[in-house]
């Protein structure tokens, strides 16, 4: 018996893609203004071997969620270095030398993607981020002026698609 053909699958429709700049991204004590960009959840699974007879098969090993890359401007009000050492202190102070909680340091994330309306098309929430690395960059007096920023690597224990 011949099947019908469905013509959503064979003509073209029209459709609104995601893009790059429309996105917001709430990290608590850092201003959402200042995020110039942000990396979007990356998983990778580990691949193991069985080795059997003559032959190898494979299966799925631990899953692990990648850093997530971050890039601020650094205004001088509100001044994002500042901010950005909040969070910092939270793991080590360095004044002191004491370590923090996880409790402390460790914050949910929230990437909201928008359409072309600012609706929210899609929200990705990133559980237990903390500052790896914190780049805040070099001066330089040759520079003709461009923005000073701030480069952060985020670890995070792991993401939730909600939408």
């Amino acid at each position: 018996m011949a099947e019908l053909l469905n013509p959503s699958e064979i003509f073209q429709t029209n459709f609104e893609p995601k893009v790059k700049n429309r996105f917001i991204l709430y990290v608590d004590g850092i201003p959402s203004f200042i995020i110039k960009k942000v990396n979007r959840p990356k998983l990778t699974q580990a691949k193991k071997e069985l080795d059997h007879i003559n032959l190898k098969r494979y299966y799925k090993g631990k899953s692990v969620w990648d850093e997530i890359s971050m890039e601020l401007y650094d205004p001088i009000v509100p001044s994002g270095a500042q901010a950005v050492m909040e969070w910092v202190r939270l793991h080590h102070e360095s004044v002191t030398g004491r370590d923090g909680y996880q409790d402390f340091y460790k914050k949910d994330l929230t990437i909201n993607v928008l359409g072309p309306v600012g609706d929210k098309v899609e929200e990705w929430k990133l559980v237990g981020a903390f500052i790896v690395t914190a780049d805040f960059q070099e001066m330089d007096w040759s520079d003709d002026g461009a923005a000073q920023m701030i480069s952060l690597s985020i670890a995070i224990d792991y993401a939730i698609l909600q939408y």
